[in-house]
C-alpha cells in the first residue's frame, strides 16, 4: 500500500463480491501493520494478519466502547449510532462489565440448548422449502423468501417477539447497518426499535407466562430481582434480535450462492450430507460478512506484532483479512468446502465472540443438508453479474438472489418421491444409480436427478417397482 504523499490511504475500502479489499492482501504482503485514514480525518492502525488480528481481539487492553477517546468510526453513520447508544449495548462493553452482562446470557446459547432446538429449525426449513417448491420452478427472490425467513422465524421464536412484526423489524435493523445513511437515519431506527421493544417488555413484565421465551426469561432471572436494568434488557434484547436474523440470513444467502457457483462442491455435498459442517465453515471463513468487524482502541501502549501502539490510538483489527491470510488458510481467495477451516475468526475471537455462533451454525447446517436435497436443480434465475451485494453496509450480504429449478409441472420430472416412507432398502440405487442414491448417514433416499433424461426413464419405472416401502411415484 504504498504511497507517494504522506496521507495513508483512506478507509473503509469496496470489497470485491466474493473477498476483501485487495489492499488487504496487499497491505498484508508490504506491511501488514498500517496506518489508514479515517472518513473523519482521524488516523488508525489497519491490522491484516491472522496472528495480529487475534492478538488485539483476545487483548483487554484493546476497548470496544466507542465512547473512549481515539475509537476509530468507519462512517458518519456508525458514529453516530455508536456515540448516542444509552446504555451501551453488550459487545459496546469491556471487561468486567462485558462479563457481568455476557454471564447473564450464556446458558441460553450453549451448545446443549441450542440443539434441542434443532426439531424446530428443521421444522421450520421443511416448511420454507414446501413454500418454495409451490412456486412452481420459480423465479422466487431466495434472499427474501427463505434466506431471511428462516432465522427471522428463528429469533422470533426464541426471543418471544411476534414473527407477524418482522417488516418492522428488519427494516430498522437494516437502516441502523447502513453505512451511507444521513446519521439521523439510523438514530431514529434505533429510537423506534426500542419503543417498539419497550412495549413487548411492559406486556411480557405484567404477564412473562410460563418462560417459554427468552425475553421472559430474561425478566424472571435479571430484571426483576435487579441484575439488569430496564434499559439494559431491552439494549440487550435489541442486539439479539437484529444479530439473531440479519447476519445468518445474509450468510444462508451468500453460502447457497457459493454452491451454485461451484456446482462440482454443490454435487460432492447432495452425495456425502456428511460434508456440510466444513462447508459451513468454509462459507463463514471465505465469505466473513460482518466485514467490518475489529475497531478498538488502545487503552494503554501496547506492541503488536512489532509495532507500537499509543494508548487512544484506533486500531481496526479486520477479521476479514485474518481470514484471507495464506499462512493460515492456504490459496484463502479459492472457495473449497474440504479445507480445514474451523480455526476462522468470521465470529470474532475473544471475549466479544459472538454469543449466538452455535445457532447460526446448527441453521446453516440444517439449510445445506437440506436445500439441494429437495433442489437439486436449483439455479441463478439471472446473470452472476447482474446481482447486487450489500457493499456499504456494516453486514456484507446480497440485495436479491433470484432462483429457478426444474419444475415438475414443467415437464421436466415424471416422477415423485415420498421420503418420509423410505426404510433405505437401496434397491433404487440398484436400479437407476443415476437418479437415486443413498444418505451415507442413514441410508435412505436421495435424489440425484429430479428430472432424468428419457433413457433414465425406464430405469426409474423399475426402482418404482423394485421399491419395498413404495415410495417411488412414477406419473401416469
Amino acid at each position: 500500500m504504498h504511497r507517494n504523499d504522506s496521507t495513508p490511504p483512506a478507509f473503509p475500502m469496496k470489497r470485491c463480491p466474493f473477498s476483501p479489499p485487495p489492499e488487504y492482501a496487499q497491505a498484508r504482503a508490504e506491511s501488514p501493520i498500517t496506518r489508514v485514514t479515517m472518513p473523519d480525518g482521524s488516523q488508525a492502525w489497519l491490522l491484516t494478519r491472522y496472528d495480529d488480528v487475534k492478538a488485539v481481539l483476545g487483548d483487554n487492553r484493546f476497548s470496544t466502547d466507542a465512547s473512549t477517546p481515539g475509537y476509530p468510526f468507519i462512517a458518519p453513520a456508525r458514529a453516530a449510532l455508536l456515540m448516542n447508544e444509552r446504555p451501551k449495548t453488550l459487545i459496546r462493553l469491556d471487561p468486567p462489565e462485558h462479563t457481568k452482562h455476557r454471564r447473564m446470557l450464556t446458558k441460553e446459547f450453549m451448545l446443549t440448548q441450542v440443539e434441542a432446538m434443532r426439531p424446530f429449525v428443521q421444522k421450520t426449513v421443511d416448511e420454507l422449502l414446501d413454500q418454495l417448491e409451490s412456486h412452481d420452478g420459480g423465479p422466487v427472490d431466495f434472499a427474501e423468501e427463505f434466506a431471511l425467513a428462516l432465522p427471522t422465524t428463528v429469533i422470533a421464536n426464541l426471543l418471544g417477539v411476534p414473527y407477524e412484526d418482522r417488516d418492522f423489524f428488519q427494516e430498522r435493523a437494516q437502516a441502523k447497518l447502513d453505512l451511507t445513511a444521513d446519521p439521523e437515519v439510523p438514530l431514529r431506527a434505533g429510537e423506534e426499535m426500542r419503543a417498539y421493544l419497550d412495549k413487548l417488555l411492559t406486556e411480557k413484565m405484567a404477564s412473562p407466562g410460563n418462560r417459554d421465551d427468552l425475553i421472559s426469561r430474561l425478566i424472571v432471572n435479571q430484571v426483576v430481582p435487579g441484575h439488569l436494568s430496564r434499559e439494559e434488557a431491552l439494549a440487550t434484547i435489541e442486539l439479539l434480535l437484529m444479530g439473531g436474523h440479519e447476519t445468518t440470513a445474509n450468510m444462508i444467502a451468500l453460502g447457497t450462492l457459493s454452491l451454485l457457483t461451484h456446482p462440482d462442491q454443490k454435487d460432492e455435498l447432495i452425495a456425502d450430507p456428511s460434508l456440510v459442517k466444513n462447508a459451513v465453515e468454509e462459507m463463514l471463513r471465505f465469505h466473513t460478512i460482518v466485514h467490518y468487524n475489529g475497531p478498538r482502541v488502545a487503552l494503554e501502549d501496547v506492541e503488536v506484532g512489532g509495532q507500537l501502539i499509543r494508548k487512544g490510538e484506533g486500531v481496526l483489527a479486520m477479521i476479514s483479512a485474518a481470514n484471507r491470510d495464506p499462512e493460515q488458510f492456504p490459496d484463502p481467495d479459492r472457495f473449497d468446502i474440504h479445507r480445514e477451516a474451523r480455526h476462522h475468526v468470521a465470529f470474532s475471537y475473544g471475549p466479544h465472540q459472538c454469543l449466538g455462533q452455535q445457532l447460526a451454525r446448527l441453521e446453516l447446517q440444517i439449510v445445506f443438508t437440506s436445500l439441494f436435497q429437495r433442489f437439486p436443480t436449483l439455479e441463478l434465475a439471472v446473470p452472476l453479474e447482474s446481482l447486487t451485494f450489500n457493499h456499504d453496509a456494516f453486514v456484507y450480504g446480497i440485495k436479491s438472489l433470484p432462483l429457478k429449478w426444474a419444475s415438475k409441472k414443467k415437464g421436466g420430472s415424471f416422477f415423485s418421491v415420498d421420503y418420509s416412507r423410505c426404510v433405505g432398502g437401496g434397491l433404487c440405487v440398484m436400479a437407476a444409480p443415476k437418479v437415486f442414491a443413498q444418505n451415507e448417514d442413514d441410508g435412505l433416499v436421495i435424489v440425484l436427478d429430479e428430472n432424468p433424461p428419457p433413457e433414465e426413464h425406464d430405469a426409474v419405472r423399475e426402482a418404482a417397482r423394485l421399491c419395498p416401502a413404495l415410495c417411488i411415484h412414477v406419473d401416469k
